[in-house]
């Protein structure tokens, strides 16, 4: 049936039926069908568990998403199923498309890299912005990973301010100071005296927070993609699954979606 077309052609594209929601399936049926929707929306549910059934649920194989040198197996794709934990590879590759779209005016600094900076200082990063110009940027997102736990800081260059996002409430002070550090070596380095200096550091207040032990990288990745087009931050934890199934969307789409 044109029903089992549109599930198997959205099985290709997306390698799983993990983003596949059932307004998906309405908004297909409303476009093909003129028939009354009612009716057929009891067989939905029965009709994708027998697809599911007999696809035994294999995975897609070979499944991979590339772009700019960003590449995404199934394994990575599927931690954005249910309560897992996002793993970097998701987290960098939606940054990139945050970039994208706000066209070279917002930089997003790879997870990996605060990593280094702790580690190694900033000797050990300044070569990532090598051909970047930070100070002329609108906004730096650096999403930071610290043990188990995602948080944000966004960086705003007209007002010079350092805000930390966190959906826990935890304020890793350290943090934000190293970044304000690496900021003024790298002022330094680019010789740009405005940014040596005057620095704040704002820990963000009221905005939305998890309520289990698996959102923290979802809520990361949605304060950026709300500061990158600024939208008010007005979403919650029941938002989640819906926000995890766009999310694998766009990543597959490789665009961010209305």
């Amino acid at each position: 049936s044109f029903f089992l077309e549109f599930l198997e052609s959205f099985y290709i594209k997306y390698g799983s039926f993990i983003p596949l929601s059932e307004s998906d399936v309405l908004e297909h049926l409303k476009k093909t069908s003129s028939s009354d929707l009612s009716s057929s929306e009891v067989d939905i549910k029965a009709e994708m568990s027998r697809y599911r059934a007999g696809l035994a649920s294999a995975p897609v194989a070979g499944f991979m998403v590339t772009y700019n040198k960003h590449n995404l197996r199934l394994e990575d794709l599927s931690t954005l199923e249910d309560q897992n934990w996002l793993n970097d590879q998701i987290i960098n590759m939606y940054g990139e498309l945050i970039m994208d779209v706000a066209e070279q005016k917002i930089h997003f600094l790879l997870e990996l890299y605060h990593h280094q900076l702790v580690a190694k200082g900033y000797d050990g990063v300044k070569r990532w912005t090598k051909k970047v110009d930070l100070f002329s940027k609108w906004l730096l997102l650096i999403p930071i990973h610290l043990e188990i736990h995602w948080s944000l800081i966004a960086i705003t260059m007209a007002t010079k301010t350092i805000s930390y996002y966190d959906s826990q409430g935890i304020v890793f002070r350290h943090t934000t100071n190293n970044i304000m550090k690496y900021l003024q070596s790298e002022a330094r380095e680019k010789k740009q005296a405005a940014f040596q200096k005057g620095w704040k550091i704002a820990i963000i207040k009221g905005i939305p927070q998890q309520k289990n032990d698996s959102d923290c990288g979802v809520f990361v990745l949605e304060y950026c993609r709300r500061l990158s087009v600024k939208q008010p931050l007005l979403f919650s934890q029941n938002n989640m699954p819906q926000i995890r199934k766009r999310i694998y969307k766009e990543l597959c789409d490789r665009r961010l979606n209305d």
